[in-house]
């Protein structure tokens, strides 16, 4: 048996840490994916709802989706709501999305998507939105509301990116 000797030690195959890392946060990322369509499968299923056109499965790998019930209150965001505004879950719970709104939020654009919500029709609009820690985003908004087996309105659901 021959003995290694420091030159074949060097020219072996090896990973170097930082592909572990990226590797760790990919297994970190898709279990937080699977975490948030199991949370929005429970919901799902509790309300019956309708989904053929949602697209929840496709949208939440890139997308951060928040849902409402009737009175706007949120009651589910993916874990991708931390990364775009420095908000966790935990702190958004029970409470609108005005909460992201700032002073430069056009009040145009707030009042076509209210209009829309009245309406029960789906939307898409880019609105200015604020951090956690103040700063500006601008954030692209696809709303709809969410209707259950037997056609009553249960919840809305809008999956959102920021763009630049």
């Amino acid at each position: 048996m021959k003995k290694a000797n420091s030159d074949d030690v060097l020219h072996r195959n090896s990973v170097p840490i930082l592909a572990w890392d990226f590797h760790y946060e990919y297994l970190n990322e898709l279990k937080a994916i699977f975490a948030d369509l199991k949370r929005v499968n429970k919901i799902s299923n509790q309300y019956t709802w309708n989904e053929k056109n949602l697209e929840i499965e496709e949208r939440i790998k890139d997308e951060v989706i928040l849902v409402t019930d009737l009175e706007l209150k949120i009651v589910f965001a993916s874990n991708g709501i931390k990364r775009m505004t420095g908000y966790s879950e935990c702190e958004i719970l029970g409470k609108t999305p005005k909460m992201f709104q700032g002073p430069k939020t056009s009040k145009t654009v707030l009042k076509e998507i209210r209009e829309a919500i009245k309406l029960q029709v789906p939307f898409e609009k880019t609105i200015q939105n604020y951090r956690k820690d103040g700063r500006a985003y601008k954030c692209k908004i696809n709303g709809s509301p969410v209707f259950n087996l037997k056609g009553q309105l249960t919840h809305f659901i809008a999956f959102e990116k920021e763009v630049a």
